[in-house]
């Protein structure tokens, strides 16, 4: 039987540069989120499949992963960061009435359908929670730190989209319209297709008020000033209150000198079943998903037996990373290792040389020269793995000296 070796379907190798690039890019962002006080938390990669029941509002369930434990218990790779937070919040702090702020990194599984063909099964995910507290501070909190992990690593072009789902609701449960008659309005707007928006509702009992609502949410995208507008055309007070949250945000974001990166679209539907509140996504430039998304999930911890509000976001680093490469911004990670290059009789010098740098935590790569192999080549290697420089013991006492980068070199006689 041929051994494969290739990956499966939706996933694939990350090395070398990429690799280099894309840990740097996770700790640059890593770091902001501890500037605002987040620790760090570890779930495992694998969950009993109640935690992304049906009932919890995270993927479905055909899109999961699923395998069986030696006790014929259900588990699955994870989807989703959230419910697994929340799991381990309600299990660990049971009667903490502090708030609590965490962060994360590790990758999701979702075995897309066929209508997603094309997109990564695999992805790495960093993010934030905040549980605890349901106040109009903790929502701009999360925000201006989003924008903030953003801006850190490079990125000057982009835009969080910021909705409110009560409002969304709000307007489908004053159009009374039927389970799959909403579904189809859903898959609609998810799409922004409001011509076939209103072409379908022309063919349903809705009433014309809440046709015309619906159909308007198309319009209900821009700056602030659309605020003004979609509280005049909400349908009842759970609306209204809905606006006026998003309204007491962004005074807040103003505070904090990033409100030109915000923009409001009342169209925005649930990305996961979860959320009552505020919902939020950042695009940008050279990808076309969302980098980040995020909101409020005020009863997800109630499911695992902690009644306790709560808001987060993830980063999509693979995402991310398409667009800052597309965007040509530079990824910046310190080319940090040395190569030690040693003939055969330099063996003991070499060994010598590598203890002491590596005792003052030096990235040190030793390597036996081949005689079948040029110096040209080391050089050419030590570029391709991105060294800064190679120092090359010679069996005549010398040790040459190479700046990889700038290509200078220079040659001094060993110690005796």
């Amino acid at each position: 039987m041929k051994q494969l070796q290739h990956t499966p379907e939706g996933v694939r190798d990350i090395y070398n540069i990429e690799c280099e690039k894309k840990l740097s890019l996770e700790g640059r962002l890593h770091k902001i989120l501890q500037m605002y006080g987040y620790h760090d938390i570890q779930t495992p990669t694998f969950e009993y499949f109640d935690v992304f029941r049906k009932e919890i509002g995270t993927i479905p369930s055909k899109e999961l992963y699923k395998f069986f434990d030696k006790e014929g218990n259900t588990l699955v790779l994870r989807p989703d960061f959230t419910p697994s937070i929340a799991r381990a919040v309600a299990t660990l702090f049971p009667d903490n009435d502090m708030p609590i702020r965490l962060c994360y990194s590790g990758n999701t599984f979702v075995n897309y359908t066929k209508s997603y063909q094309g997109r990564m099964r695999e992805n790495t995910q960093m993010g934030a929670e905040l549980i605890g507290l349901d106040s109009v501070e903790a929502d701009a909190e999360m925000l201006v730190m989003v924008v903030d992990c953003l801006r850190t690593v490079g990125l000057k072009n982009f835009q969080i989209s910021v909705g409110n789902i009560e409002y969304f609701r709000s307007l489908m449960e004053d159009a009374n319209l039927t389970e799959d008659e909403e579904k189809r309005v859903l898959d609609l707007i998810s799409n922004r297709n409001f011509l076939g928006v209103e072409e379908y509702l022309d063919k349903t009992n809705i009433r014309r008020s809440a046709k015309e609502r619906i159909v308007s949410l198309g319009d209900l995208y821009g700056g602030v000033e659309i605020l003004a507008l979609a509280s005049n055309l909400a349908p009842n007070s759970n609306a209204i209150m809905a606006v006026r949250r998003l309204e007491q945000i962004f005074e807040i974001l103003k505070l904090y000198g990033v409100e030109k990166y915000i923009n409001f679209d009342f169209s925005m539907s649930d990305i996961y079943g979860y959320y009552t509140g505020i919902i939020f996504r950042g695009y940008t430039f050279g990808t076309g998903d969302a980098i980040v998304k995020g909101g409020r999930y005020d009863h997800l911890l109630e499911k695992f037996g902690k009644p306790a509000p709560s808001i987060g976001f993830a980063f999509i680093i693979d995402q991310l990373m398409n667009a800052l490469m597309r965007q040509r911004i530079r990824i910046s990670f310190t080319k940090k290792n040395t190569l030690i290059l040693y003939d055969e009789n330099r063996r003991n010098d070499a060994i010598k040389i590598v203890r002491d740098f590596r005792e003052k935590c030096k990235n040190t790569e030793l390597i036996k020269k081949m005689p079948s192999k040029s110096l040209d080549d080391y050089i050419r290697y030590g570029k391709e793995s991105y060294a800064g420089s190679l120092l090359y013991l010679r069996n005549n006492g010398e040790i040459l000296m190479i700046n990889l980068v700038s290509g200078e070199q220079k040659t001094i006689q060993s110690k005796k």
